[in-house]
């Protein structure tokens, strides 16, 4: 197949004006001018028109068991609370709602034109209930041992077999300890380790509020409180910070992806320097929500770690679309270009899921999934339009398969 489009944005170069790609089979064959392909390749030609081509977007970061709890909480006056209010929330949900969640959230991100996702899983022996996601999805299981004792052995291994029997699902599995004030130093341990020897995914949040700043380094605070209170030992607070409270405990690698990483000091920076360049996924409008201290992009940037964005969940965010995202990061981000931000939910978040031989880019070789939109005026920065769009997506194509209108 040929698929022309008034302008290809390959993101492994500079946007083709009236450019073209071809696929054969779920790969992408040749990328170029139409005139080139149409000599080159006798395909069934499919001319998407005046739009965009570009690659299909990757969430580094959202939960899709919370889709269904959009606007059912509001800001509250701590990041504590906001944890008390979505436990509430939770309880009240039954198996069979989750899996309409996981289902809608997956509907709505391919909507808004993302591809892939990491997905942050706190229900995996769910997976067996859901029908086959339309994109490719990394199912992160993610693990909490306030109360009992977890074991990230039989936790993946679980999530493997079930992931692994259904042969036509895209994706991948991985392991997610919530975060060092949920999760213990051994499983952080285990699931790393685990993770390193399986060769799948290993995510974690970290270093997300103020409160947990002030939790590890001051033994004080609304989450301290909170956290003391259902009866988490509090004997590794009060001395360090987030980060450096993480990396005392175990070895940080750089195949990590790291959520959030808003927190941080001069002692911070310091361990950064020398530390692995893990990638961090930044979460621009459920930062918004919470009001969280800003996020010191360009100062991570240039310390050489891979910036990519997530959504987060709906309980603090609006949408699943990475566009409004991008605008919100601009937003705040004002000398970033476009193209940069469109770089962070393509190139670097393949990158980060480890597929930046196979995904986050229209070039030869790699697997075919792309996404158009309209681009009525031929006027204007590629990416600028990329970035500006607000609408759903009207075609995309997963693995070689055209999609359509969702």
């Amino acid at each position: 197949m040929i698929i022309r489009s008034r302008v290809v944005a390959p993101m492994a170069g500079e946007p083709i004006h009236d450019g073209a790609v071809v696929v054969e089979g779920n790969k992408i064959a040749e990328v170029g001018r139409f005139a080139d392909a149409r000599r080159h390749h006798s395909g069934e030609v499919l001319d998407l028109g005046e739009q965009i081509l570009l690659p299909g977007l990757i969430n580094a970061h959202c939960h899709l068991d919370y889709t269904m709890l959009r606007g059912k909480i509001g800001p509250q006056h701590s990041f504590a609370d906001w944890i008390g209010a979505i436990n509430a929330a939770k309880a009240a949900l039954s198996e069979g709602d989750y899996v309409a969640s996981i289902t809608a959230g997956l509907a709505e991100a391919r909507r808004y034109g993302t591809t892939s996702l990491l997905n942050l899983e706190a229900f995996p022996e769910l997976l067996p209930r859901l029908p086959r996601p339309p994109l490719r999805v990394w199912w992160c299981a993610e693990m909490i041992d306030l109360r009992k004792p977890v074991n990230a052995r039989e936790v993946f291994e679980a999530l493997h077999d079930s992931f692994r029997s259904r042969e036509d699902w895209l994706g991948g599995v991985g392991l997610a300890p919530h975060a060092p004030y949920t999760a213990s130093s051994d499983l952080y341990r285990d699931a790393s380790e685990m993770a390193q020897k399986e060769g799948v995914l290993f995510t974690t949040h970290l270093a997300e509020s103020s409160e947990e700043r002030q939790m590890f380094r001051n033994a004080s605070g609304p989450l301290f409180n909170f956290l003391k209170a259902i009866g988490r030992p509090m004997d590794d607070c009060g001395r360090e910070t987030p980060l450096s409270s993480a990396m005392g405990h175990q070895p940080v690698e750089d195949r990590w992806i790291i959520a959030h990483l808003n927190e941080l000091d001069e002692q911070d920076f310091q361990l950064l320097a020398r530390a692995p360049k893990f990638h961090i996924v930044s979460c621009p409008r459920s930062h918004s929500f919470f009001g969280h201290t800003p996020f010191a992009l360009e100062r991570l940037r240039a310390l050489g770690f891979n910036i990519c964005l997530g959504t987060d969940s709906l309980a603090s965010n609006s949408s699943l679309s990475l566009f409004a995202e991008m605008r919100e990061l601009l937003r705040k981000e004002t000398t970033l270009s476009p193209r940069e931000v469109v770089g962070m939910v393509t190139v670097n978040a393949a990158l980060a899921i480890g597929q930046a031989d196979v995904l986050g880019r229209i070039q030869a070789g790699l697997h075919a999934d792309l996404i158009a939109i309209p681009d009525p005026n031929s006027a204007g920065d590629v990416f600028e339009k990329i970035v500006a769009f607000e609408r759903t997506v009207p075609w995309m194509m997963v693995d070689g398969e055209a999609l359509g209108a969702p």
